[in-house]
C-alpha cells in the first residue's frame, strides 16, 4: 500500500489545489507513481472522464501534474451549488440528488464508505496519494461530521501540511488561531507549515517564522512566493477576474461573469495568446470594445438569463449581435441564445418557460437526466464570414441537462464524430444565417488551438491585422512547461526532504 499527505490549508483560495500539484509534480519527476485525492469538492468548475464521469477540475489539474488520467476515484464526491443555499451533489461521477446545506451536513456521514473506498482503491495502485483539504479543518461547527479535512486526514492515517496566505495578511495568526482550534489529536497529525503567495524579502519573515514555530511546534517548511503561473484556477476566488479594459492592437474577448458561472476554465486558453486581451464583465459593469463576447456555462441558466436582463446587459448582447459582433455562448450560455427556455421539471429553478435573447433560432427543454460524455467532432457550418473554420477538428466533453432544438434561420455548427471511444454522427450546436452568432454544448472547444487560432486570425482580418501564429503549438504541450515550472518553483522554496520524512513517517 502507498502512503499518504495531506495538504489542508487556513481558508479557502489560499493555495492547497497548486500547492498539491505542485508536490505532485515533483513525486512524478522524482520518479514515484502518484495521485492525487479530494474527498468533497465544491465547485462549478467540473470535468468528465473518459468513462464519463464527472469530477471537479482541481483534481484533474493535479492529475495532469501526477502524470494520470483523470479519473472520478481521485473526487468521489462533488458539489455543484445552484442557489445560495442548494447544490447538486455528484457522487462517483453521478448526480444523486440536490440538497440544500442543512440537507447535505445530515447526509454527508453516509458517504463515508464510498469515500474511503475510493481513497484506498487509489493507495493500493500508488506509491504516495497526495489528499487536499476543503476551506479551513478549524469549521469547529462543521467538525462533527467532516469528511474532507480531519476527518479524512483521520480515515487516510494521513500527516498534514498546512498553507497559509500571506498576500491576504494576518498570516501568522491564520496558522496559529488554526492549529489552536484543533484538538490534540488533530494538532498532532500537522507536521509542517507551509507560508503562500509571499512578496518581497523572505528575511523580513525569518523572526515570524520562528516566533510560529515556538508557539506551535511546528517547522515552516516552506516560504512559497507569488508567482504568475497560467495554471487553473478552483474557484471563483481566482484573481483572473481583476479589472481589464480593452487594447488598441489586440482582440479584445470580453466574458460574462454570470451569478452561476460554471466553467470559466473554458477560456484559459485565451490567455495563452499574445495578441489577445481578456476581460471578464463583472455585475454592475457592461462591455468595453469588444470583438468576441462569450456567454459561458451556468449552473443555473435561467436565474441567469434573469439577471442579464434586468442588469440590461441582454440589450447590450443583441445590439452587439446587430452591430456584427462575434457572440459565442457555451453551454448555459448557448441555450440563453435562444428563443426559449423550459424547464418543465423544476431542474433549475421554479420559472416554467422564459424567453431567450432571440439571436439563435433555437429553443431548449431541460430533462431529468444529464448529459455527461467525451466527445471529437469537426466544424461543419460557420457562416459566410467564418467559412474558414468548416472542417476543423474540435474536442471536449458536454455536461448538459437541457435538449435543443433547432428553427428554420439556425444551422449546425458541429458534428460529433466520437464519443467515449464509439463512433457516432450527432450535431451539435448552432450558428446564426449572418454566420456571427455561435452556441454549443462542448465544453474545452477553445482547447482546440487550430480552431481558436483560425478564428481569432478571422477576427483580426476585420480589424485591418495580419494573421499571427500562436507561440503555443498545443494547449497539452504549454500546460506540462506550466508543471514543470511549479515543481521547480516547489523544489526551490519548499523543503522536500522534510516533505518526504512527513510522508515516510520519518
Amino acid at each position: 500500500m502507498g502512503k499518504s499527505l495531506m495538504v489542508q490549508g487556513t481558508a479557502s483560495n489560499v493555495g492547497k489545489s497548486i500547492i498539491t500539484a505542485g508536490i505532485l509534480r515533483v513525486l512524478k519527476e522524482d520518479g514515484y507513481n502518484v495521485a492525487p485525492f479530494k474527498s468533497q469538492n465544491m465547485a462549478l468548475n467540473s470535468y468528465i472522464t473518459k468513462e464519463g464521469l464527472e469530477m471537479g477540475r482541481a483534481q484533474v489539474v493535479q492529475a495532469e501534474a501526477a502524470g494520470k488520467d483523470p479519473e472520478v476515484l481521485m473526487n468521489p464526491v462533488l458539489l455543484k451549488p445552484s442557489t445560495d443555499k442548494k447544490a447538486q451533489v455528484i457522487v462517483m461521477g453521478k448526480v444523486f440528488k440536490n440538497m440544500s446545506a442543512v440537507e447535505y451536513h445530515d447526509f454527508k456521514v453516509q458517504l463515508k464508505d464510498k469515500v474511503l473506498d475510493a481513497y484506498k482503491a487509489l493507495e493500493d495502485k500508488n506509491d504516495f496519494v497526495v489528499i487536499e483539504g476543503a476551506g479551513s479543518p478549524a469549521e469547529i461547527n462543521l467538525r462533527d461530521k467532516d469528511i474532507v479535512n480531519m476527518g479524512m486526514a483521520e480515515l487516510s492515517d494521513s500527516p498534514v501540511i498546512l498553507v497559509g496566505d500571506i498576500d491576504k495578511g494576518g498570516v501568522f495568526a491564520s496558522i496559529y488561531g488554526t492549529i489552536m482550534l484543533l484538538d490534540p489529536s488533530e494538532r498532532s497529525r500537522i507536521k509542517g507549515v507551509v507560508i503562500n503567495k509571499f512578496r518581497g524579502d523572505k528575511s523580513i519573515l525569518q523572526s515570524g517564522l520562528d516566533m510560529l514555530e515556538d508557539l506551535t511546534g511546528v517547522p515552516v517548511i516552506g516560504v512559497v512566493p507569488y508567482s504568475d503561473l497560467q495554471i487553473e484556477d478552483e474557484d471563483s476566488l481566482t484573481s483572473r477576474f481583476k479589472k481589464n479594459v480593452s487594447q488598441e492592437g489586440k482582440i479584445n474577448v470580453e466574458i460574462l461573469y454570470l451569478p452561476h458561472v460554471s466553467n470559466f476554465t473554458d477560456f484559459n486558453i485565451f490567455e495563452t495568446q499574445e495578441d489577445v486581451n481578456v476581460r471578464y464583465v463583472m455585475r454592475g459593469e457592461t462591455f468595453d470594445n469588444p470583438d468576441i463576447i462569450i456567454i459561458p456555462g451556468s449552473k443555473n441558466t435561467i436565474e441567469d438569463l434573469i439577471y442579464l436582463k434586468n442588469s440590461g446587459l441582454s440589450d447590450e448582447i443583441i445590439r452587439q449581435c446587430r452591430k456584427g459582433t462575434v457572440i459565442f455562448g457555451v453551454c448555459g450560455g448557448y441555450q440563453i441564445l435562444g428563443n426559449t427556455i423550459k424547464d418543465p421539471y423544476k431542474t433549475e429553478s421554479l420559472v416554467d418557460e422564459i424567453n431567450g435573447l432571440g439571436i439563435l433560432d433555437i429553443d431548449t427543454v431541460f430533462e431529468k437526466e444529464k448529459t455527461t460524455t467525451q466527445v471529437e467532432g469537426e466544424v461543419v457550418f460557420a457562416g459566410e464570414n467564418m467559412k474558414s473554420l468548416e472542417g476543423l477538428k474540435v474536442s471536449g466533453y458536454e455536461i448538459h441537462m437541457g435538449i435543443t432544438k433547432h428553427g428554420q434561420s439556425a444551422k449546425e455548427f458541429l458534428k460529433f464524430t466520437n464519443s467515449l471511444g464509439q463512433n457516432i454522427d450527432i450535431l451539435d450546436g448552432a450558428v446564426n444565417e449572418e454566420g456571427n452568432v455561435f452556441g454549443t454544448y462542448l465544453h474545452g472547444v477553445f482547447d482546440s488551438l487550430e480552431f481558436t487560432r483560425s478564428l481569432l486570425n478571422l477576427i483580426r482580418e476585420r480589424k485591418g491585422m495580419d494573421s499571427v501564429e500562436s507561440s503555443v503549438k498545443s494547449f497539452k504541450d504549454f500546460k506540462e512547461r506550466e508543471y514543470d515550472k511549479l515543481a521547480k518553483l516547489i523544489r526551490e522554496n519548499i523543503d522536500m526532504d522534510k516533505v518526504y520524512e512527513i510522508m515516510k513517517g520519518e
